[in-house]
C-alpha cells in the first residue's frame, strides 16, 4: 500500500513541477545599475554608442528559482488521509508526504541593455481620422539569452542540488509599467501607472533617432522573437521599444517595472483557502520575478524635457521606492 501511495504521491510531484511553482526566494537582488560602452549589432550592422550610454543588467537566477518547498494542500487540507500505518512509518505516507514537498524547475533570466529613457513628439493618427502630435516617453533595450539558468533536482539520496544549465530558445513576452511613486500632500502614495502601447507611427522615428537606421521591434514583434543561448563575444539580441503615452507631466519619482525577464516566480496558500472538494490551486497567490528600474526628473509639468529624467533614486528619496539609497533597480517578486 505505502508503494502505491508512493508512487501516486510523484506523479502528483510531476505534473505540479511541470507547472512551474516557485520558492519565495530569501533575499532580493538590490544593486546599482553600471553603464557599459558595449557595442550590439543590429540588422547585420555594429551600432556603436558613446561610453555610459547603454546600461546593462546582468541576469540573476537564485537557487530557489529552480527548488522550491511547498506544502500540497490539496492533499494536507483532506485530514482522512492522515492515517497511522502498520508495515512503514508515518513519514511515508501520502499525507506526511505532501509537507514540504520539492518542486522543481529549470529557471533562467535573460540580460536587459537599455538606453536612457527619452521623450519624442510624433503625428498619431486618432479615432476620428485626425492627426495629432503626441509626446510618447520611450525606452530603447535589447534583450539576450546569455544562457544563464540553473537545473533544480532531488538527488538518489534527497538532497536537492542545482546544475548550471541554460535554455534555448527562449521566447521574451515583454510587459514594461511606468508607475508614479510620488506622494500627495498627506503621503499618501499617487496611484498612476501607464502600460506600455504599441505606437506603430513611433517606432520608425525612435529607430532612425537611436539605431541609425537598426532594426527596432514593438513589445508584439519582440514576443514573435526566439532567443537563442549567445557565447562569446556575440551580442547580436534583439531590440525592442516600450513606449508610454499621456503620461500626467506631473510625476517626479517613477518606476518602470519589466515583467518576463525571468521565468521565477512564487505564490502562497493562505490558511484556510483551500478546502477539500474544491478545484485544485482555490486561493492560492502568485507573484512573478520582476525588474523595478528606477527613474525621478526634478522638472514641473511645463516643457517637459528628457534631459532632465535621471535613473536612479535622488538623495533623501529612496523611501518613496521602497528601496535603498543609491539603487538604480532591483529585482522583486510582485
Amino acid at each position: 500500500m505505502a508503494r502505491g501511495l508512493c508512487r501516486s504521491f510523484a506523479r502528483l510531484i510531476l505534473l505540479a513541477a511541470g507547472c512551474g511553482f516557485a520558492l519565495p526566494l530569501a533575499a532580493q537582488s538590490f544593486v546599482a545599475a553600471q553603464p557599459t560602452s558595449a557595442v550590439a549589432p543590429a540588422e547585420g550592422r555594429r551600432s556603436e554608442f558613446a561610453p555610459g550610454v547603454l546600461t546593462v543588467i546582468p541576469p540573476d537566477v537564485d537557487r530557489a528559482d529552480a527548488i522550491q518547498l511547498h506544502d500540497v494542500v490539496e492533499i494536507r487540507a483532506d485530514k482522512k488521509l492522515q492515517w497511522e500505518p502498520y508495515s512503514t512509518t508515518v513519514s511515508r505516507t501520502l499525507y506526511e508526504m505532501a509537507k514540504d514537498a520539492p518542486f522543481v524547475q529549470n529557471a533562467w533570466c535573460l540580460e536587459l541593455t537599455m538606453k536612457p529613457l527619452r521623450m519624442i513628439e510624433v503625428e498619431v493618427p486618432q479615432a476620428d481620422g485626425q492627426i495629432r502630435k503626441r509626446l510618447i516617453w520611450y525606452l530603447v533595450y535589447r534583450v539576450r539569452n546569455t544562457g544563464v539558468g540553473l537545473a533544480g533536482k532531488v538527488s538518489d539520496n534527497g538532497e536537492y542540488v542545482t546544475v548550471e544549465q541554460g535554455t534555448e530558445p527562449i521566447r521574451f513576452l515583454p510587459e514594461f509599467v511606468l508607475v508614479s511613486q510620488d506622494r500627495d500632500a498627506a503621503g499618501n502614495r499617487v496611484h498612476k501607472a501607464y502600460l506600455d502601447r504599441v505606437v506603430p507611427a513611433a517606432i520608425p522615428e525612435i529607430a532612425r533617432r537611436e539605431l541609425r537606421g537598426g532594426q527596432l521591434l514593438s513589445s508584439v514583434e519582440v514576443a514573435q522573437q526566439e532567443l537563442a543561448i549567445e557565447t562569446g563575444r556575440t551580442q547580436q539580441g534583439v531590440w525592442g521599444v516600450a513606449t508610454w503615452v499621456d503620461v500626467d507631466p506631473e510625476i517626479d519619482f517613477f518606476s518602470v517595472y519589466v515583467a518576463g525577464l525571468s521565468n521565477g516566480y512564487r505564490w502562497e496558500d493562505p490558511a484556510g483557502a483551500y478546502k477539500p472538494g474544491d478545484p485544485p490551486g482555490k486561493g492560492r497567490q502568485f507573484t512573478h520575478k520582476t525588474l523595478q528600474l528606477n527613474f525621478w526628473r526634478p522638472g514641473d509639468e511645463y516643457q517637459e524635457n528628457e534631459r532632465e529624467i535621471r535613473l536612479g533614486v535622488p538623495a533623501g528619496k529612496a523611501n518613496l521606492y521602497d528601496v535603498g539609497e543609491g539603487v538604480a533597480y532591483r529585482w522583486l517578486y510582485r
